[in-house]
Order: structure tokens, then C-alpha cells, then sequence
């Protein structure tokens, strides 16, 4: 494929997706991670996207779309997958854990499942799902709400139910993360019900992969400085990286095999 027909394709797939990745792009067109480097910055130059760590989104201000859940649970598998381990092992018998709503949070979900003792509370209809479908023995406590695309309970109700619980640790999934506003998302009753639940607990641990570094939803949930720790994958850039380390409380990186084109 000619230059300028990849160019065009890959402005087109921004415009669909809101958000690519270099290496899905590369994969896509049969060509190297440098030449979809290149293409991304000649399109960044003429407006036509924005460049961001590790792929491109459409050129905008703040994002208030939000892809559905089917949609985001089919990207950055591996690195969900990894950042979910590890955060798995942070959660001890007898503790009471916030999930927020998300792909992530879901992945971890499908590994908590197995464990008893534990106390859930969620206001992600998909992850009390898990639970119950794994005939879990931890008690899940679902809130109530209304329900967003991805498939959060939000609202009065839901922010109201937590108001008089304390959470140990919460495992909060986030849209994007920007240096200047933090951990954000698209949706505004999300980031109420978010803060809700940051509010409630005790420590509160980020997971989110390298593709969310650079990413800007129209509401803060909250500071780098408010978060405990952030869990990411490798692919996080070095400026990324000390951003973190300098803002947060710590920074835990995981190895997810990378994924190279000729």
C-alpha cells in the first residue's frame, strides 16, 4: 500500500475508533512500527489526528465519547491480563475492595473470583456477574444506578450507597491519564460515582495500561497525587514513567511480550 493510501486509511480508523494503537496499525498494514511512527506524525503535522503515547486519537479537546464494553475489552488484552496479576496480589482474606467499573477491573475480577474471604463492593453489573457465575464465595455487594456504556452504575443512588461504607482498597479503572488533569473519563456520572468510591477507601490502586498515558476524558476522577499506586504495562514511555514515580505514590510496571512487525 502506498504512503498516501495509508495515511488515509489510518485517519479514517482514528475517526472510527476515537483511539489506535502503533502496533494494532502496524499489523493492520503489513509494515514496521517506525513507518506508522512516521505516518502518525505527518498526520499530527497537518491536523488530520493528534499524536499520543503508543498510537493516535481524533484531534479534539477533551473526549467525552465512550467505546462500549465489548469494544474495550478486546483491546490491550496482554497487558489487562498482566495488570491484573499483579494486582491480584494485593488483595488479602478478610479485606473489604472497591471495583470500579472497566475492562481492567474486570480482568481482575475473573482472578478474584477464585479467592474467599474477600468483601466486593461494585458498581459494575459485568463484574458482580463473574462473581456469581464463579459461585464465588466472597461476599459482592452491587450497587444500585444507572447504567452507562460501560455497563457502570451511576447516578443518586449509586453514589448515595456508598456514603456510608470503608473500603480497605479500591482497584479503580480509568479512561485516560494526563499530566495535568489526571486520572479522567468521558462520562460525568462516572467520575461522580469514581470519586464516590476514592472517597470511600483507604488506598487506592490505578490499573491502567500504557495506552491510556496521554489520554483526556472531559472529567477528573482524580490527581496523580490522590492515588496510592498505578499499575501499568512496560510499553509506558520514560517521561511517562517519571511523571509517575515523581507524583504518585509508587509506580508498579508489568512485562507484557511486545509485539514487533517486520
Amino acid at each position: 500500500m502506498l504512503a498516501d493510501a495509508r495515511r488515509s486509511a489510518i485517519v479514517t480508523a482514528v475517526s472510527r475508533e476515537r483511539i489506535v494503537r502503533v502496533s494494532d496499525l502496524a499489523e493492520m498494514f503489513g509494515v514496521s512500527l517506525m513507518t506508522v511512527r512516521r505516518d502518525i506524525d505527518v498526520l499530527d503535522e497537518a491536523g488530520l489526528l493528534e499524536k499520543i503515547h503508543g498510537g493516535a486519537k481524533i484531534h479534539g479537546s477533551a473526549s467525552t465519547h465512550e467505546p462500549g464494553f465489548e469494544l474495550k475489552s478486546t483491546q490491550a488484552q496482554e497487558e489487562k491480563d498482566a495488570i491484573a496479576g499483579e494486582a491480584a496480589l494485593l488483595a488479602q482474606n478478610g479485606m473489604a475492595i472497591g471495583l470500579s467499573a472497566g475492562t481492567t477491573t474486570w480482568a481482575l475480577a475473573k482472578l478474584l473470583c477464585q479467592r474467599q474471604g474477600l468483601t466486593i463492593v461494585t458498581n459494575s453489573v459485568r463484574i458482580a456477574d463473574v462473581f456469581h457465575a464463579a459461585g464465588a464465595k466472597s461476599t459482592v455487594i452491587l450497587t444500585g444506578g444507572e447504567r452507562t456504556p460501560s455497563d457502570a452504575l451511576v447516578g443518586p443512588v449509586a453514589t448515595s450507597s456508598l456514603s456510608q461504607l470503608h473500603l480497605d482498597l479500591l482497584f479503580l479503572g480509568v479512561h485516560g491519564v494526563d499530566p495535568e488533569a489526571g486520572f479522567t473519563t468521558p462520562n460525568l456520572l462516572e467520575a461522580e460515582m469514581d470519586r464516590a468510591l476514592v472517597a470511600a477507601s483507604r488506598k487506592v490502586v490505578v490499573l491502567a495500561d500504557s495506552t491510556k498515558w496521554g489520554t483526556l476524558g472531559i472529567s477528573t476522577i482524580a490527581a496523580l497525587e490522590d492515588v496510592d499506586e498505578v499499575i501499568t504495562d512496560s510499553g509506558l514511555g520514560v517521561e511517562a514513567q517519571r511523571i509517575l514515580r515523581e507524583r504518585v505514590g509508587r509506580l508498579r510496571l508489568v512485562r507484557v511480550p511486545q509485539r514487533e512487525s517486520a
